[in-house]
């Protein structure tokens, strides 16, 4: 159970609620709910909420209370106590891009699902030792892109992953076709400018492109 009684997804539950997790950076907490609205709206039951701006802790808040229907989560979880703080806020799930052992430590203790990031065949071994077994591959493009990540598959059949970090609409097919694959994170789905112009609609059709099955 998470702090406020509701139920706990677990990590591979997580990777499954949508093809495309969205990874988005609010600058201004006002915009939190909106967003949130517009990827519900368009097909996309969750997002990540980066903490790499003042307003991240606030916004996590806003949209669990108030759009309790999306799944919302922290990312760029890089020190002990943001994994605390997140799970105050309110995030239901927590993703690092990278592993330490005291910041695993606390992200585990938190008792929400985990998403540690790697980039290595050993940084997933790690992480697997601790009985994580779901994670995300980052920075993807830059490590390796989809043919690396195959290359995971044999040595490491019983673990999957969510690729973050260079995903485009153009490339994100690749990745979704791997056996080790359930859904990518990325960007796209939520730009800047649109957030910051509240173009609600662009976000909405965006998600919804990202979860229509291609012909």
């Amino acid at each position: 159970m998470n702090r406020d009684g509701s139920p706990t997804l677990d990590a591979r539950t997580l990777l499954g609620l949508s093809p495309v997790l969205p990874v988005v950076v609010l600058d201004d907490a006002d915009a939190a709910v909106a967003t949130a609205r517009a990827l519900l709206a368009g097909g996309v039951g969750v997002m990540e909420v980066t903490l790499r701006t003042p307003a991240a802790l606030e916004a996590i808040t806003r949209i669990r209370l108030e759009v309790p229907d999306l799944v919302v989560g922290a990312g760029t979880v890089t020190r002990p106590d943001q994994a605390d703080r997140a799970a105050h806020a309110g995030a239901t799930f927590l993703v690092t891009p990278g592993q330490t052992d005291t910041l695993l430590d606390a992200a585990v203790a938190t008792g929400l699902p985990v998403l540690p990031g790697v980039a290595t065949v050993s940084e997933a071994l790690r992480a697997a030792e601790r009985g994580l077994d779901t994670l995300k591959f980052f920075p993807a493009e830059a490590s390796g892109g989809a043919a690396a990540l195959s290359a995971f598959a044999g040595p490491l059949p019983d673990l999957r992953f969510c690729p973050t970090g260079g995903i485009t609409p153009d490339n994100a097919a690749r990745y979704l076709a791997l056996p080790n694959v359930d859904c990518v994170g990325g960007t796209w789905l939520t730009p800047a400018d649109a957030i910051a112009a509240r173009d609600l609609g662009r976000i909405e059709t965006l998600a919804r492109e990202a979860t229509t099955p291609t012909t």
